[in-house]
């Protein structure tokens, strides 16, 4: 229809569009749910408290794959070799969440959710310095409250 001979894509979404807050908020949202799991440990057994524990859960994991894939997409089709020079950590920072966020999936430890945290803000400093932006850092103003990495815009 086209007869075109040859097609280029540069990324998966239009240049520029790329924020690690998204996986911020998943790394929170994972440890809120296990403050939540871990909070209901001691409740009856009742058909409420499986339904809670299930969605918990589910929630979760959905939570630890979004972080997983939000900065999956940012490594792979923002940073670049000069990004990699300028910050050589990147690529052990990446590793590092994409295995904390697994070890959320599979257990319910907060100390481990909170280690994917720190790992995922690590990201979001690389990032927001290869973009030339000043960050800080504050209470995330929702449960469960820990610091979160900001751009100063």
């Amino acid at each position: 229809m086209f007869k075109l001979k040859t097609l280029k894509a540069h990324c998966d979404v239009p240049c520029g569009i790329y924020d690690p807050s998204a996986a911020q908020i998943a790394a929170l949202s994972v440890i809120r749910m296990i403050d939540l799991i871990n909070a209901a440990k001691d409740n009856e057994m009742s058909a409420d408290h499986f339904n809670d524990m299930a969605r918990y859960v589910a929630v979760k994991e959905e939570e630890a794959i979004k972080c997983k894939d939000e900065i999956r997409i940012i490594w792979g089709d923002f940073i670049k070799p000069a990004h990699v020079a300028d910050h050589p950590d990147v690529h052990t920072v990446t590793h590092n969440i994409m295995m904390l966020a697994g070890a959320a999936k599979q257990h319910t430890s907060r100390d481990k959710a909170m280690a994917l945290l720190a790992e995922v803000n690590k990201f979001a400093e690389i990032f927001w310095a290869v973009k030339g932006i000043k960050t800080k850092t504050a209470k995330a103003p929702y449960a469960p409250a820990e610091s979160v990495v900001y751009p100063v815009l």
